[in-house]
């Protein structure tokens, strides 16, 4: 049976620009955060593209890769994901072909299907507002032809990814549903699932990754990231406290608008309804706020319910010092 030690454990980081602050800072405490998660024995550290929100300061994904690169020298960079349907498939492939290039061995590209943004922002981005996310495999299929000098077959004719080709650049596919599942266990990819927003499809698409599954020559067997928002701190009340930043933006998205990353409150209480209460503890299954004790008792638990091969850590805290504190307090328990 697994351990905690035997996972290996990343960093996801949605660049948050805290109220007060701008994306300067925000730019600053990733790379900061990122030095110390290499420091710290974190395998990964992943950056998710998102667009017109307010909050989030890493919409250039691929840019914010190459700072995060460039400022540390082992952990791998990579993106936790890149939405694909926002973009041209050769493009994506220069993009990372390049990172690749410029660090050998260190980056990882993650694809999700979803745009990361509302229609507004789609319609700027020049996507088709009808698609439905249904061309996302005959884009995964061009875009790895473009890393393939064998896949001519699936990229338009004469066309090459310069830098790209040639290069093994790790392909992982993320979901918060059944569809990358499937579409990853046929293909023989590693999968992500994002069970910090959609907790009820967790246990779902990890069986159909795994029943789907054929041996490919990227992996023998299946191989699951599962992502957890997990706050903590030296007292299980110290964690709670901290965690309703992150809560207070659940809030935002329910409510169907963006805002910067909020300080921490004493109590939702009055900031919050009863339904909004209830929807969003239904939506905290796999995020956890505690002391470290705590943590280890529920990854255990979710550990068994999931047979995770990693997990991948967000941590929405306001306070950089704080969410430092937070990722090195999650280090030292799973290298016991």
């Amino acid at each position: 049976m697994k351990q905690l030690h035997d996972i290996p454990f990343s960093v996801l980081d949605l660049a948050p620009i805290r109220e007060g602050g701008t994306a300067a800072d925000s730019f600053h405490n990733t790379l900061d955060l990122a030095r110390h998660a290499e420091k710290w024995g974190y395998n990964r550290y992943w950056l998710a593209e998102h667009h017109n929100m307010t909050g989030i300061a890493s919409s250039a994904t691929s840019v914010v890769i190459g700072h995060v690169a460039a400022g540390t020298n082992t952990i791998r960079v990579g993106s936790g994901g890149i939405m694909l349907s926002n973009h041209a498939p050769l493009m994506i492939a220069e993009q990372f072909g390049t990172l690749e290039s410029l660090y050998p061995g260190r980056i990882d590209l993650g694809l999700g299907r979803a745009p990361g943004s509302d229609q507004a922002a789609a319609r700027a981005l020049r996507r088709g507002l009808g698609s439905d996310g249904s061309e996302f495999p005959e884009q995964l299929s061009e875009l790895r032809a473009y890393f393939d000098p064998e896949g001519s077959a699936s990229r338009p004719a004469g066309v090459r990814a310069v830098p790209g080709e040639g290069l093994n650049i790790p392909i992982w596919l993320l979901g918060s549903s059944g569809f990358s599942a499937q579409l990853a266990g046929q293909l023989g990819l590693p999968f992500a699932f994002a069970s910090h927003f959609a907790p009820d499809y967790l246990l779902p698409a990890l069986h159909l990754y795994r029943t789907s599954f054929k041996p490919s020559a990227v992996l023998d067997k299946p191989y699951v990231m599962v992502g957890l928002g997990i706050t903590a701190a030296d007292t299980v009340e110290e964690a709670r406290r901290l965690a309703t930043s992150q809560q207070q933006q659940f809030l935002n998205i329910i409510r169907g608008r963006t805002g910067k990353l909020q300080p921490p409150v004493d109590s939702l209480d009055g900031i919050w309804t009863s339904q909004e209460k209830a929807l969003l503890m239904s939506k905290q299954q796999y995020s956890i706020a505690g002391d470290q004790a705590l943590i280890e008792e529920r990854l255990l638990q979710i550990l068994e319910e999931t047979g995770a091969d990693e997990w991948i850590i967000a941590s929405q805290i306001y306070d950089h010092p704080a969410r430092l504190h937070s990722y090195e307090l999650v280090a030292d328990l799973l290298k016991k």
